[in-house]
């Protein structure tokens, strides 16, 4: 990306003087800035393809839900689609798809996200109707009422109807006693009837608010012009009361947890977990390769050894979440193989993590998976998207700026940093276990 030039025109100049004083070009490019009502700003130019990935993210997810309203932050996100009396219902897809673009949205525990990928000449027309629906949101009754229908049906294919979702949501709810990580993302279905338009709309003022919300962008425009912009749409907005912080904090786990349920499947599914720390800890960067190393791809332990040594597992996968807002789980799940019982398979999964307590990993396998790590990461910036959704997590963890430092903290990890972690947080007496047994 080219330097900002000092003047261009006349034109130019006179929004860079209009420019927040707290907006900085940062070494990396981007162009960052805190409007006076509190609404984090982050551009980055991309010249490569004439088109913008415009996208805001709010500090909100099921994290921030209290018992009895569980499910709110994801019906409200349904509900950001649903009209102002600017535009009208289902009147935002229908504009951003008649001008060429893409838009959607996903919760969750830590964050909702917004985003609109479109050809950079109609950046005006998202910003106008992304500033809209953070302050002007109809909230009508009826349509609280239809979509909270939508959000329960959306439960029953994607969770009650999965096997693997329905068991992923029982090893959640035993794995978290205190902290709403425990909550399912799409609510308890209980929950979703009974939540109220009221609640809905506190909740919508309490979070979507400028000082709770991070507006990136990353694309085919110029940043100081862009941010000029998005300053005259966004900053009208007022700044809302600092949003109430999560305060629960998961008591250390004593003793092994287990469920064992019945669903309608065709295999049993097996899922273990521990808890471990997040990015925050110096540990985070080990787990991270840590988890590679199980179960990133064909090269993994858990396939190579279950799946095509063994033939004991038909699959198995699993997962560290690096950029959890607090300290998270650290799990992997497998299917075991016609004839082969659950009981085989968890004894093999936990074979495998002991193995990796005892065995430093090979010096070929640990850097394959710091490759893989790396190249995963690397390969993002192929897209405006997926550059704009990393600049926005590095920043949802501390500081953008970060993105800077993550593969450098890959490449220090050694055998013996996965050995340690791998004794330090996976003790087998705080293992949370998830059985899913088919019914006929």
């Amino acid at each position: 990306m080219t330097a900002m030039r000092t003047v261009r025109t006349l034109a130019l100049l006179l929004p860079l003087l209009l420019l927040p004083a707290t907006a900085a070009r940062a070494g990396d490019g981007v162009l960052a800035a805190t409007l006076d009502n509190g609404l984090r700003v982050l551009l980055l130019e991309d010249h490569r393809s004439p088109i913008v990935s415009f996208q805001v993210w709010y500090r909100v997810g099921s994290r921030n839900e209290a018992r009895g309203a569980t499910g709110i932050a994801h019906l409200l996100e349904h509900m950001m689609f649903k009209g102002t009396p600017a535009h009208g219902p289902r009147q935002f897809a229908r504009i951003v798809e008649q001008n060429g673009g893409h838009d959607n949205a996903f919760t969750s525990q830590d964050v909702t996200a917004y985003y609109v990928d479109i050809a950079a000449d109609r950046i005006d027309l998202v910003l106008e109707l992304e500033a809209d629906r953070m302050h002007n949101l109809l909230l009508d009754p009826k349509d609280i009422d239809s979509e909270r229908q939508v959000v329960i049906e959306e439960r029953r294919t994607r969770t009650e109807d999965d096997p693997g979702g329905f068991l992923g949501e029982e090893v959640g709810s035993i794995a978290f006693k205190a902290h709403p990580y425990g909550y399912p993302i799409i609510g308890w279905v209980e929950d979703l009837k009974r939540i109220t338009p009221a609640e809905i709309r506190a909740f919508y003022r309490a979070y979507y608010v400028p000082n709770n919300a991070i507006v990136v962008a990353v694309g085919d425009f110029h940043a100081p012009e862009l941010l000029e912009k998005i300053t005259r749409r966004f900053g009208p907005i007022p700044r809302g009361p600092a949003p109430p912080p999560v305060l629960a904090v998961e008591p250390p786990q004593n003793g092994e947890r287990r469920v064992v349920v019945r669903k309608q499947a065709q295999l049993p599914i097996v899922y273990l977990a521990w808890h471990a720390p997040n990015q925050r800890s110096a540990d985070a960067p080990a787990l991270e390769v840590l988890s590679t190393v199980l179960s990133g791809g064909r090269a993994s332990r858990l396939y190579r050894h279950l799946i095509y040594e063994r033939q004991l597992a038909l699959e198995a996968g699993g997962d560290y979440n690096y950029f959890s807002l607090d300290p998270n789980l650290f799990w992997f799940w497998a299917t075991p193989m016609p004839g082969k019982t659950p009981e085989e398979l968890e004894r093999a999964l936990l074979a495998e993590m002991d193995r990796l307590k005892t065995e430093p990993v090979r010096d070929e396998e640990l850097d394959r998976a710091k490759n893989q790590t790396e190249a995963s990461f690397v390969f993002q910036a192929d897209s405006v998207h997926r550059r704009a959704s990393l600049l926005a997590r590095f920043e949802l963890i501390g500081d953008h700026a970060l993105m800077d430092s993550f593969v450098g903290r890959i490449r220090t990890v050694t055998a013996a940093d996965l050995m340690r972690v791998a004794r330090t947080w996976f003790p087998p007496d705080r293992k949370t276990v998830g059985v899913l047994l088919p019914t006929p």
